[in-house]
């Protein structure tokens, strides 16, 4: 199993990466076949790259690679075909020099993150090729979810079922894996080795996850998850055999989430071309785990905080960056915003004349802090790591062209809660009494510290509540009559419901940032700015 990190668009890098692991696996793990994931000579996804007129010449050079330069083992390939009929979602057999089989995926997912029906058509007939005697079916990602394709491959003599996939990171996706890969085994009586990818690819992450599940639903194995690897397993065909557990994947979700945030990080800062990254350091617990994930992501080396303090900054926020930055040992720098802020309100005198304070005087901070971020972007090729949570994106608790600004968002869709948990989680993995995020930091009620004296209870209620109304009103699309009956007060999910469809035009604006949740905002959830459905 190739569990490989490709780059969508890198098609001689990834061709590079395949014949190598290739490689490995015929002469270091004396394997019989190799699989590699799901549109692998591209990568996933590719979208409206697949229009570019230069690229079925690129695809085409890639695959003869393939076939060149490994021998001697039986290859699975995943690639974008295009043929006379349409384009498809494909995949080829190679023993040496010759195709042995061919297979396009019939199941086409069209939900969420997913829009292959924009491309592909689905391709009508099963894949059933011989190894060393041995029949095996071939199929694509979607097509496991549903019993059909796996069916036919077993009624066409497979007895062994091939599933090659990109298959996208979130919170519960192991479990369903696990169940759906379960069920299609038992029904068709067959063993099913289950190829994924890994790596973060701009809103997705692939976790790999790659897995073997047993004719009896049992998974006897699978590969580690967020790692890149070949992996060898054997994969046992007679019913009488006698074949132990695979160790279940980690139960806790938080190492799951972090191993998620950092490598999306890691791959956007690396294969966008920055040098590294900075973030504007509060002592708020956002930007503190904002930070803490950069620098297990890139290194300290890498990661640069700026603290941004004005007239309403605490003391207690102060020392905490500091403090933070030095133990991190990342470079530390500190900006007031106090002469930006009085110069655009000088400015603003003649035309605010009349008007008492507000939101306004408190979005002007927020916008003095993120044009000296991106400043320092644009001077420094260090991108800007913008920390707002998905509390805050549902329900426009951030300021556009203030803490919304910059390139990537790695907590766009960690819920405010989970922030919490991830915090302690790191802290929790210290070897000695040294904390990744300052204790301080993660007991202080939550403040965007815009005017005196103030706290985010102020205009949100308690983020518990507040983040179990959006998980139902987000990802399980509830009425609000629905979300009522589970014992939410009616006023308080009229007023967040509203929240969240009033502010669909500040998400739009956000720097995208990884799927960790069932549904994430972003191209997992499109809805329209100028609507009205309060009453659906």
């Amino acid at each position: 199993m190739a569990q490989l990190n490709l780059w969508v668009g890198d098609v001689d890098g990834n061709v590079d990466k395949m014949v190598a692991a290739a490689v490995t696996a015929r002469d270091a793990h004396k394997a019989d076949i190799v699989v590699f994931p799901e549109l692998a000579v591209l990568g996933y996804p590719p979208d409206d790259l697949l229009l570019r007129n230069g690229l079925p010449d690129k695809i085409k050079a890639g695959l003869a690679r393939i076939k060149k330069e490994v021998a001697g083992i039986c290859v699975v390939v995943g690639y974008p075909e295009f043929a006379k009929a349409g384009m498809y979602n494909a995949a080829d057999v190679y023993l040496g020099d010759r195709r042995i089989a061919h297979y396009r995926k019939q199941k086409l997912p069209n939900y969420g993150v997913f829009d292959e029906d924009r491309h592909f058509h689905p391709g009508d007939a099963t894949c059933v090729f011989e190894l060393a005697g041995l029949p095996v079916g071939l199929t694509i990602c979607e097509d496991i979810w549903e019993p059909g394709p796996a069916a036919d491959a077993a009624k066409a003599g497979a007895k062994l079922l091939i599933n090659i996939n990109a298959s996208p990171f979130h919170e519960h996706k192991s479990a369903q894996r696990n169940q759906v890969l379960a069920d299609r085994a038992r029904e068709c009586d067959l063993s099913i080795v289950y190829v994924n990818c890994v790596g973060g690819q701009d809103e997705l992450v692939f976790d790999g996850d790659s897995m073997v599940a047993r004719f009896d639903g049992q998974i006897i194995y699978r590969a580690p998850t967020f790692t890149e690897g070949v992996f060898a397993c054997d994969v046992p065909l007679d019913h009488d055999a006698k074949a132990k557990p695979a160790k279940k994947s980690e139960q806790a979700i938080e190492p799951l989430i972090w191993q998620a945030l950092t490598l999306s990080i890691y791959d956007y800062v690396d294969r966008n071309g920055f040098d590294g990254v900075l973030l504007g350091l509060s002592g708020g617990i956002d930007s503190s785990l904002v930070l803490a994930l950069a620098v297990d992501a890139l290194g300290p080396e890498r990661v640069w905080a700026v603290a941004m303090p004005s007239r309403y900054t605490s003391d207690l926020s102060k020392t905490q960056a500091q403090l933070q930055a030095e133990n991190l040992g990342v470079r530390f720098s500190e900006v007031p915003i106090e002469p930006m802020f009085e110069a655009f309100t000088q400015g603003l005198a003649d035309e605010f004349a009349g008007t008492a304070e507000d939101v306004t005087e408190e979005n002007i901070q927020s916008r003095c802090r993120g044009t000296i971020l991106m400043a320092l972007s644009n001077k420094f090729r260090h991108i800007v790591l913008a920390t707002g949570n998905k509390s805050e994106m549902a329900t426009g608790y951030a300021t556009l062209y203030g803490d919304m600004a910059g390139g990537f968002a790695p907590l766009k869709d960690v819920y405010k809660t989970t922030v919490f948990a991830l915090s302690k989680w790191r802290n929790a993995q210290c070897a000695d009494d040294a904390k990744v995020i300052p204790q301080a930091v993660i007991d202080r009620p939550p403040s965007a510290e815009l005017r005196a004296d103030q706290q985010d209870s102020d205009s949100l209620p308690p983020y518990e509540t507040l983040d179990a109304i959006i998980r139902a009103y987000v990802e399980q699309h509830a009425t609000q009559a629905e979300i009522i009956d589970q014992g939410f007060d009616a006023d308080l999910v009229a007023r967040v419901t509203g929240m969240i469809r009033r502010n669909e035009y500040k998400r739009r604006q956000s720097p995208p940032g990884p799927k960790v949740t069932a549904r994430a905002f972003g191209r997992d959830r499109r809805y329209p700015i100028t609507a009205q459905y309060s009453d659906v």
